[in-house]
């Protein structure tokens, strides 16, 4: 219950965050700019930061520099030697892969920082005291709010309940769910809902997050056998075991990756509005053939998901280092002998499922296209936040359970030490 009531505070504390603004900046014409900006790159990072990038508050970049300072510093662990080496010396390798990460994400945090106050300030009558004292003072207050998250979540990990990160960002989407349900209402009252597409809606989403959980927690189970071992005068038995591999082993990285390259330029068409330069239509030009619902735009997202997910996979896991493994621990997969040949297998089992695994990622982030392009649908279901949002109650849910067994552990081992205390 501690744990708890202290994961409730922080949300509390993040939710009052996000309405805290920024100075400078004038509301109104911030609303106009994010009206027509909801479909690119900065709609996805408001909805993220549960709307507090829209109001432009403290918290207003939100995790996302401390997430891709963390994925960035994981594929330079995967091929940086030096770092390769720190990530293999255990527990002081992982703290000082972590103090990187910090400070990457400062580094990384002051330059989007400093990117979103010199486009704010480029649109006529956002700021009200342009400058660089407005754009020092605007990167600075944002990272200063990054950090404060970043430790928010740290403190969220180690003394509360789930992974802190994840479940600011779960906090952020679910926070948007409310007003999209409002909406949604609001037109079955006016006509432009019937109550049959509403119900197929609620029906579609309960289906799609049950076929989720379903991939999220398919694995494919290799079974493995260990030699008879010695220890001391005692000859253990042959055992076996299975190495598990997920399903979906990329997990939600290729749909964010994918999602900002495919509607950046979009983003960027925004903020060239007004232009006539050669560059400034190039860009219209090209967010439009990217825009949803446009067969450019499903082609290429498509490819971009299976490309990454693939090259994440890769990097992550390497089965030569697993068949090196298992060869030292005296084990073998029956049918294939030790070394090589086991890798090749692993290597196999492996393309298959990612292949697998794109497919359902492909699926699940073309049901918000299909059904804005259908029906206009007031929210962004689908995708990265359905994705998001379920592995991270799944998660959440695993570790309720932990927690819960070990109380019961305790309590019977308690009774245990209290009978065995009696009868002595």
């Amino acid at each position: 219950m501690k744990r708890l009531w202290f994961l409730l505070g922080a949300m509390i504390v993040y939710r009052i965050g996000t309405h805290i603004p920024v100075p400078g900046i004038d509301a109104a014409e911030l609303a106009k700019v994010f009206d027509s900006q909801q479909e690119g790159l900065l709609g996805m990072i408001n909805m993220f930061s549960g709307g507090a990038l829209e109001r432009f508050s403290i918290l207003a970049l939100g995790v996302m520099p401390y997430i891709s300072a963390s994925i960035i510093m994981q594929l330079f662990a995967a091929m940086y030697p030096p770092l390769m080496a720190l990530k293999k010396e255990g527990e002081a390798g992982r703290r000082k892969i972590t103090q990187y990460t910090r400070y990457f994400t400062v580094l990384l945090a002051f330059v989007q920082a400093m990117g979103v106050s010199v486009m704010l300030q480029n649109q006529p009558g956002l700021v009200l005291i342009p400058g660089l004292s407005f754009q020092l003072m605007t990167a600075v207050t944002l990272v200063t709010g990054t950090m404060f998250l970043m430790w928010l979540g740290e403190q969220i990990t180690e003394r509360g309940l789930g992974n802190g990160i994840s479940l600011i960002i779960f906090a952020g989407i679910v926070a948007g769910l409310p007003s999209a349900i409002g909406l949604t209402l609001e037109n079955v009252n006016t006509g432009a809902y019937s109550i049959p597409l509403v119900l197929g809606i609620i029906i579609l989403v309960a289906g799609v997050t049950a076929v989720v959980v379903f991939f999220e927690r398919a694995q494919r189970k290799v079974l493995v056998q260990y030699a008879k071992r010695q220890f001391g005068n005692r000859m253990a038995p042959a055992q076996s075991s299975y190495l598990p591999f997920k399903l979906n082993m990329a997990g939600v990285i290729p749909a964010i990756f994918a999602s900002s390259i495919i509607l950046f330029p979009t983003t960027l068409s925004g903020f060239s509005a007004g232009s006539d330069s050669w560059f400034a239509t190039g860009v219209r030009d090209l967010a439009a053939m990217l825009s949803p619902g446009q067969p450019v735009h499903e082609v290429l997202y498509a490819a971009a998901i299976i490309f990454f997910c693939f090259f994440y996979t890769a990097l992550q896991y390497n089965p030569n280092d697993t068949a090196d493994n298992l060869k030292k621990s005296g084990a073998i997969i029956p049918g294939y002998r030790p070394g090589k040949h086991t890798a090749d297998y692993l290597q196999k089992i492996i393309t298959r499922l990612t292949l697998l695994g794109s497919m359902y990622l492909v699926v699940v982030c073309f049901i918000p296209n299909a059904l804005i392009a259908w029906k206009n649908v007031p929210f962004y279901f689908g995708g990265t936040s359905l994705l998001i949002v379920v592995v991270v109650t799944m998660d959440f849910m695993t570790q309720v359970q932990a927690y819960l067994m070990t109380q019961q552990y305790e309590s019977l081992l308690k009774k245990a030490s209290f009978k065995g205390g009696s009868l002595r």
